[in-house]
């Protein structure tokens, strides 16, 4: 008969688990372009350009992966206003072609400017506070 010998786990602060991030925290504070982890510092250095640090907490942002996907949700957000806004403008009223393009074309870019920003910064919040692309500390490696 086989003896099984346990081994004695010796817990230390690096294998402890790491403490939950609220991710609704770090939503808001990235809509806001702000840290998702104190609040307080800028997350963006440029309109688009993720700063590479926070000045207050020094939290590092050079891990996060936000791409495409802040475009893609302006694209689905001002869709589903401007849609259904040019649907109900031309059901109701029926203006002639180049006053709709004349309000629907700058519309949708003053709202797709004005969202992009607060987006990418939501975007980057979410995943600090997912651990996601690095933002992990204790396996910096991923």
């Amino acid at each position: 008969m086989d003896t099984v010998t346990a081994h004695a786990k010796i817990w230390t602060a690096d294998s402890a688990p790491a403490a939950k991030r609220n991710v609704w925290t770090a939503l808001t504070r990235g809509l806001r372009g702000r840290c998702p982890r104190c609040g307080e510092g800028k997350l963006f250095r440029a309109f688009l350009k993720v700063d590479d640090h926070c000045s207050v907490c020094k939290q590092d942002f050079t891990p996060h992966r936000a791409d495409d996907l802040p475009a893609y949700l302006v694209i689905v957000i001002v869709g589903h206003f401007m849609v259904p806004l040019a649907l109900t403008i031309e059901t109701h009223f029926s203006p002639p072609v180049p006053l709709q393009l004349s309000i629907y074309l700058p519309g949708t870019l003053i709202a797709s400017l004005l969202l992009l920003q607060p987006v990418k910064g939501a975007v980057v919040g979410f995943q600090w506070a997912l651990r996601m692309h690095g933002f992990d500390e204790q396996n910096p490696d991923q």
